[in-house]
C-alpha cells in the first residue's frame, strides 16, 4: 500500500499477485482520478493485472511494476475514450492531451496539493465522499482501497456478502450518478469524512487482529498499516479526540500480538497471555493517546474502547483486572453506540464482575438476533455454562462456535474447549 516495490521473484504470477496487492489501492484512486469513475477505475486495474499476467511470464517482470501497471490502466482508459464519441471533450475536462498519454503518463497524485502527505489515507479520505453514507463510504473503501474481501467486510458489518456487494454497487452508481471527482479534500472538509475515515482504519486494524477466514489467526501487516494510519491522522487532526482515542485503543490492542501466539504458533487468549511479553511502549504511547482523547473531551466509541483495553494494560495478572469498571464502560458504551456486539463483550465483563449467571442472562436476551451465526456468541455462552458447571450445553456451545467459525486456528480453540 506504499508505492511501488521492487519485486524478485522466480514466479511471475505471483509476482503479478504481489505486485498488485501493494499497488491496487494507488492504481484504483489515481485511475478514478483521471477517468472520473470509481467502477470504471477497478475496471481498467483489472484489466491491467489480466496484461501483466498474459506478458510478464514471457517478458519477465519490468525494473518499476507499480508504475508499468499504472501506465497499461492509463492507456486502456485513454483507448476507451478514443472510441467514445465525446472523446476530445472530456480529453479537455481531464486536462490531457492524448499524445501526451500515450507518450508520457506523469502520475497524478504529484500534481495534487498534498496537505496530507501519505497516499493511502489520501486516498480514504478522497474516496469517503459525502455524496455516500457512511456505511457505503466505509464498505466502498474498505474493498477498493483497503484490500479486503465482500466475504471480511461482510463479517465486519455483521451482514451477508450480498449486502455487502450491493452496497458497493449503490456506492459507484451513486459517484457515477453524481459525477464526483476523486480530489483532495479541503482542510476544512476532513472533519465531514472522519467518522468514515476512522471506520476505514479500524476495520483494517481489526481484520489483521483476528483474521476473518484462512490458516492465519492475525494478519500483522494490516495491524501495522493501520496504525500507522492513525498516527498519521492524530497528527493531521490534534484536536479531534475520537482520532487520538482510536489511535490508542489500537497501540493498546496491538501491544498483545507477541503474547497472542505460542512457541508452537498456536493461539493464546487473553487469559492465558504471559503478559511479561506485552510491549510496554506501545502500552505507554496508547495511555497517553487516551490520556490526550480525555483531554479533549467526553470520550466517544473508540475513547471508550480504548480506556476498556487500558483496564486489562494496567493489570499485571488476570485477577487484577478491574472488572467493575470494565463493566461500567461496556454499559456506557452501549448507550453510546448500541451494537449487539457491544453486548456480548458486556456479557463477558458483567459475567467476570457480577457472576456467570449474569453474563449468561445478557447473552440469552442476544441469542436470537443478529449474532445468531456469529461464532463468538457460543464460545461466550459456552464459556460461561462451563463456569456454572454445565458442561454438556458448554460442550455443545462450543461445537457449535467451532462449526460457525471459518478461521481455522480459531476452530481449533473451540473444538479443544468442546472435548475439554
Amino acid at each position: 500500500m506504499r508505492g511501488s516495490v521492487a519485486v524478485i521473484a522466480t514466479d511471475p504470477r505471483r509476482a503479478v499477485e504481489a505486485v498488485f496487492r501493494i499497488e491496487s489501492a494507488r492504481l484504483i484512486a489515481g485511475l478514478a482520478r483521471f477517468v472520473g469513475d470509481v467502477g470504471l477505475a477497478e475496471e481498467l486495474a483489472q484489466d491491467a493485472l489480466v496484461i501483466a499476467l498474459e506478458q510478464w511470464p514471457v517478458r519477465g517482470v519490468p525494473d518499476q511494476p507499480g508504475p508499468w501497471l499504472m501506465a497499461t490502466a492509463k492507456h486502456r482508459a485513454v483507448d476507451q475514450l478514443r472510441r467514445q464519441e465525446n472523446y476530445r471533450r472530456k480529453l479537455a475536462v481531464l486536462g490531457r492531451d492524448v499524445e501526451l498519454a500515450e507518450q508520457q503518463e506523469p502520475d497524478l497524485t504529484d500534481a495534487l496539493d498534498d496537505h496530507i502527505g501519505d497516499d493511502l489515507l489520501r486516498l480514504i479520505l478522497t474516496a469517503c465522499h459525502p455524496a455516500l453514507t457512511t456505511e457505503s463510504q466505509v464498505a466502498l473503501v474498505l474493498r477498493m482501497l483497503g484490500g479486503l474481501s465482500t466475504d471480511e467486510i461482510a463479517r465486519a458489518f455483521l451482514t451477508t456478502e450480498a449486502t455487502v456487494s450491493q452496497r458497493i454497487l449503490r456506492a459507484k452508481r451513486t459517484l457515477a450518478k453524481e459525477r464526483v471527482r476523486f480530489e483532495l479534500p479541503a482542510p476544512d472538509e476532513l472533519p465531514g469524512r472522519l467518522a468514515a475515515t476512522l471506520g476505514v482504519v479500524y476495520l483494517i486494524f481489526n481484520e489483521g487482529y483476528s483474521a476473518t477466514a484462512g490458516d492465519d489467526w492475525a494478519r500483522p501487516q494490516l495491524c501495522e498499516e493501520a496504525l500507522r494510519l492513525g498516527r498519521v491522522l492524530a497528527g493531521l487532526l490534534p484536536a479531534e479526540a475520537e482520532v487520538h482515542g482510536l489511535v490508542a485503543l489500537m497501540e493498546l490492542q496491538a501491544s498483545r500480538m507477541r503474547a497472542r501466539t505460542g512457541p508452537d504458533g498456536a493461539p493464546v487468549l487473553l487469559f492465558d497471555q504471559d503478559r511479561r511479553l506485552w510491549d510496554r511502549l506501545l502500552i505507554r504511547r496508547g495511555l497517553d493517546a487516551l490520556g490526550r482523547a480525555e483531554a479533549l473531551g467526553t470520550l466517544g466509541p473508540y475513547g471508550l474502547q480504548a480506556a476498556i483495553a487500558a483496564c486489562h494494560a494496567r493489570a499485571s495478572r488476570p485477577d487484577a483486572t478491574d472488572w467493575g469498571r470494565i463493566a461500567a464502560l461496556y454499559r456506557l458504551l452501549a448507550h453510546v453506540a448500541p451494537s449487539a456486539v457491544v453486548e456480548l463483550n458486556r456479557a463477558v465483563a458483567v459475567g467476570m464482575a457480577e457472576g456467570p449467571q449474569a453474563g449468561l442472562d445478557i447473552v440469552d436476551g442476544l441469542a436470537a438476533g443478529v449474532l445468531a451465526k456469529y461464532p463468538h456468541l457460543p464460545a461466550v455462552r459456552g464459556d460461561l455454562l462451563e463456569k456454572l458447571g454445565r458442561a454438556e450445553e458448554a460442550r455443545a456451545e462450543f461445537a457449535r462456535a467451532a462449526a460457525l467459525t471459518r478461521n481455522e486456528q480459531e476452530r481449533a480453540i473451540f473444538e479443544r474447549r468442546a472435548r475439554s
